[in-house]
């Protein structure tokens, strides 16, 4: 027996004290509407109305089932509500995940547009790298993310790619630092200063790869997690260059745009494959358009030249 159902059909005989109204205000037979309240009454085991020809008023234990339904229903009313917001995104808890170095001001925007789209919701956001990601990702400790590509995983759906380019972090006294944008080559023989493969293992190894085939080959890897202690590197040594995106700037150090971007940094949502419910769409949507408006990510990958400037015009 559909409990609530049946209380309402009692609420509403109590309401008119009527059977044939009641049964007219809720779209239903009357002979329907008096077997739904005698089973109810068997259910009970009460007599829940004293039935006459001028309608039906209620028993005493008619009385208290009375008093006790409309919080009940109430109370089912609610949890209806609030599980139709969480089934549409507007309510409950999203786990997600950003990877190092997206910058406060993106961070922070990005939680203002998810809580703008889920008003109800709330957004439980950790800072991990994309081989942490992947493994929550794939263990359901985590619902969503923004992860770094290659990211070699089974098992995960990801959003569409955005593309943001690297540039050079120089020591403000680095001679390289007087051109408005650097050429790949110019780091050729240099120490380069870059985040832990082990944090994602597949786009360190491609980053380099990129360097190498773009004619620079470094004098050494530097792995660094934080971007003080990357500030610090270059600051500490000569010829160090670190390839990050635009960080915020801080005296001491000069970032400057590779020329035609030859190397950029993969990004996309992502979560469990077959689990992108509405709060993960919401999550997808903020994330896509403040990582395009906010971080200057682009939708395709940087334009080449057809025929790139010669070397002589950036001096080593």
């Amino acid at each position: 027996m559909d409990l609530l159902l049946h209380l309402r059909y009692f609420r509403t005989v109590a309401e008119e004290q009527h059977f044939g109204r009641a049964a007219e205000r809720l779209r239903v037979a009357q002979p329907s509407l008096s077997q739904r309240i005698q089973r109810l009454e068997r259910e009970l085991g009460v007599r829940l109305f004293d039935r006459g020809r001028t309608g039906a008023t209620l028993t005493p234990a008619g009385r208290l089932v009375l008093a006790e339904t409309d919080p009940l229903l109430d109370a089912a009313d609610r949890l209806r509500t609030l599980v139709g917001r969480v089934q549409g995104g507007a309510a409950g808890t999203l786990r997600a995940a950003v990877p190092p170095q997206l910058g406060g001001a993106t961070i922070a925007a990005l939680l203002t547009a998810y809580r703008d789209r889920s008003p109800g919701g709330e957004l439980d956001l950790r800072e991990l790298s994309t081989a942490e990601q992947t493994a929550e990702l794939t263990a359901g400790t985590l619902d969503a993310g923004i992860v770094r590509h290659p990211c070699p995983a089974t098992g995960l759906g990801f959003g569409p790619q955005l593309h943001q380019p690297l540039g050079a972090l120089i020591a403000d006294d680095d001679p390289l630092a007087q051109h408005p944008e650097i050429d790949v080559r110019q780091l050729n023989g240099r120490e380069l200063v870059l985040f832990p493969r082990a944090s994602a293992p597949a786009l360190h190894d491609e980053t380099l790869t990129a360097c190498t085939r773009h004619g620079c080959t470094p004098t050494a890897v530097r792995e660094v997690a934080g971007l003080e202690f990357t500030r610090a590197l270059v600051l500490s040594g000569t010829h160090v260059t670190a390839l990050l995106p635009k960080p915020p700037p801080e005296p001491g150090t000069t970032w400057r745009p590779l020329h035609a971007n030859p190397l950029t940094w993969r990004t996309s949502t992502a979560w469990p494959a077959g689990r992108d419910g509405p709060a993960v769409r919401l999550f997808t949507e903020a994330a896509h358009d403040v990582l395009r408006d906010h971080a200057g990510l682009i939708p395709t990958a940087p334009g080449r030249r057809l025929f790139p400037r010669p070397a002589s015009e950036f001096p080593l």
